[in-house]
């Protein structure tokens, strides 16, 4: 009888109380990191979810910067999250990233493909992409859009986030955040 009651009170403690308590707390301290980090229409007290800043979305348009590839389910479902799990000898990832190099380089002749344009993430949903990344794809996006190679230089440098806390990680640029601001700079 004292394990039957054990078990009873652990499971609510632990199974309920916990994640209840946990899930307060990020509400009061985290507010938008804890409701998903949405991104409104119309900002913060639009209607509309466009997305969320942390899972990246598909952009296949020329007007717009496009994240790194996706193997997560049909492309960027978080649903499905998760690598190819292909290793660097399978032939098919070679064949892929070559032909993505390939298909990259005619954009600009000359200039070395990020590497992050032709890898994967882990979970196939990084919504970031190295600022090189941006950079390199700044041409096309200007060039489609009617704007200058400045104009677009600037926007990646303002959308640009760096180290956390100074030393963890590396710089990165989130694409939704950026085409947002893309499209309200062309009107």
């Amino acid at each position: 009888m004292t394990s039957i009651r054990f078990t009873l009170v652990t499971a609510l403690l632990l199974g309920l109380g916990y994640p209840l308590l946990v899930t307060g707390i990020a509400a009061v301290v985290f507010p938008h990191q804890a409701s998903g980090s949405l991104i409104l229409k119309n900002g913060p007290n639009g209607s509309q979810v466009i997305g969320s800043s942390l899972l990246a979305q598909s952009f296949t348009s020329d007007r717009y910067f496009h994240p790194r590839p996706s193997a997560a389910g049909n492309g960027y479902d978080a649903t499905a999250s998760g690598g190819s799990n292909l290793a660097q000898s399978n032939k098919a990832l070679v064949t892929r990233i070559q032909g993505d190099i390939d298909k990259l380089a005619k954009q600009n002749p000359g200039a070395p493909v990020p590497i992050d344009m032709v890898t994967m993430s882990a979970s196939g949903l990084d919504p970031h992409i190295t600022p090189d990344n941006a950079y390199y794809q700044a041409p096309r996006v200007a060039k489609t859009r009617s704007l200058s190679e400045e104009s677009m230089r600037q926007l990646i440098e303002r959308h640009t986030a760096g180290r956390t806390l100074g030393l963890l990680g590396e710089p990165r640029v989130n694409v939704l955040e950026l085409n947002l601001d893309l499209d309200t700079l062309a009107k």
